[in-house]
C-alpha cells in the first residue's frame, strides 16, 4: 500500500485529534455525517484525501474552528492535483476553482437468501400479507400528498450538513480583521499566485461577499513575513468626505494600510498563514510582497480586483 503524502499525513493526523476530542467511534461518526464508516477508516488513515465537507462536519462535531484543518486539506488538495508542484520561478498562475468529490454512496444492500422448504407455504402467506398492507400504506400517502401541510418536518438519521455560515463583516467593517474569523473565506477569489526563489508560494484573495483582500503563503520558514496593500483603498465614487481626502496617512502611503503577517513557529511553516484583511473596491490593484527571513530578495505579486 502506497504511504501517503506528507501533506495528506499531517491532515490526517488532524482529523485523528478531532475524532478523539469528539468521543466518537467510526460508527458514530457515520451515523452523525453523510459519510460511511468506511470512508472515514480511509480518511483519518490518510489513505484517502476526504472531501471538504467530511473536514467541516469533523470541526463541527469536536466544536473546533474549521480554519487550520480546511487550510491543511487545500495544501494537500493542491499536492494531489499538481497545483502544488513548483513552476519556473516569477511565474503566475490563478488557481482553479475545484470542487470535492461528491461523498461515496453506500454500498446496496445484500440479497435476502431464499426461504428454507420448510416454511415456502407461511412465506407466501407472509408476502401476500405485505403486498396487502403496501398498498394499503401507499394509498395513505397519496391522501397525505393531499391534504394541506401542516409543518411538519421529517425525520432523518443523518444530520443534515451545516449550511455556510454568513460573513460577519463587509467593506470598511472588516478592515484589519481575520477572513477566517469573519467567514470571509468560504468562497474566495484567487486574484494571483507567485513562486518564490526560496519555494513559498504567495496568493492573493478577494471576497466578493465581504468586500475584502488578502494575502496568504505557505511553504515558508520561520521568520518569512508577507505584507499587502491595496489601491484606490478608500477611492469611492461619489465621496466628497473632506477627512477622506486629507488624511495624512492617505497622503504618505496612498495604496491604503499594510496588512502583513510573520511566521511565528513550526505550525506556522506547516501551513497557511495569512494576512488581515482591507477594504477592496472593484478594479483596486491588490500587491503582496514576500519578505524572506534569510535577508533575500523582496519578491511582490499584483492581482487586480474583478470589476
Amino acid at each position: 500500500m502506497t504511504a501517503p503524502s506528507p501533506e495528506r499525513a499531517r491532515l490526517a493526523d488532524a482529523l485523528r485529534d478531532l475524532k478523539a476530542r469528539t468521543g466518537l467511534s467510526l460508527v458514530g461518526l457515520a451515523t452523525k455525517t453523510a459519510f460511511s464508516k468506511s470512508s472515514w477508516d480511509r480518511y483519518l488513515n490518510g489513505r484517502t484525501l476526504p472531501p471538504r465537507e467530511a473536514v467541516q462536519d469533523l470541526c463541527r462535531l469536536a466544536g473546533e474552528p474549521d480554519g487550520r484543518c480546511l487550510a491543511l486539506w487545500e495544501i494537500a488538495e493542491a499536492e494531489g492535483s499538481g497545483r502544488g508542484g513548483r513552476p519556473p520561478d516569477g511565474t503566475r498562475s490563478v488557481s482553479p476553482d475545484t470542487s470535492p468529490p461528491p461523498p461515496e454512496a453506500p454500498p446496496p444492500p445484500p440479497s435476502p437468501a431464499p426461504p428454507p422448504p420448510a416454511v415456502h407455504r407461511t412465506a407466501t402467506v407472509v408476502a401476500v400479507l405485505a403486498s396487502v398492507c403496501a398498498v394499503a400504506v401507499g394509498s395513505m400517502a397519496a391522501v397525505a400528498l393531499l391534504l394541506p401541510n401542516r409543518g411538519d418536518e421529517p425525520r432523518s438519521s443523518v444530520s443534515p450538513a451545516p449550511a455556510a455560515a454568513a460573513p460577519r463583516c463587509r467593506g470598511a467593517a472588516c478592515e484589519g480583521k481575520s477572513p477566517m474569523h469573519m467567514k470571509c473565506g468560504g468562497s474566495p477569489t484567487t486574484l494571483a499566485s507567485h513562486h518564490t526563489a526560496t519555494g513559498a508560494w504567495l496568493e492573493l484573495r478577494y471576497s466578493e461577499e465581504c468586500g475584502t483582500s488578502w494575502a496568504r503563503m505557505w511553504g515558508t520558514r520561520i521568520g518569512d513575513r508577507i505584507e499587502m496593500t491595496a489601491s484606490g483603498h478608500d477611492d469611492r465614487e461619489g465621496s466628497d468626505d473632506p477627512n477622506r481626502r486629507d488624511d495624512p496617512s492617505r497622503r504618505d502611503n496612498p495604496r491604503g494600510p499594510v496588512r502583513s503577517a510573520e511566521v511565528q513557529n513550526a505550525t506556522d511553516a506547516d501551513s497557511y498563514v495569512y494576512t488581515p484583511m482591507t477594504a477592496s473596491c472593484p478594479g483596486a490593484v491588490v500587491r503582496a510582497c514576500f519578505r524572506p527571513t534569510a535577508g533575500g530578495k523582496r519578491e511582490c505579486v499584483d492581482g487586480s480586483v474583478p470589476k
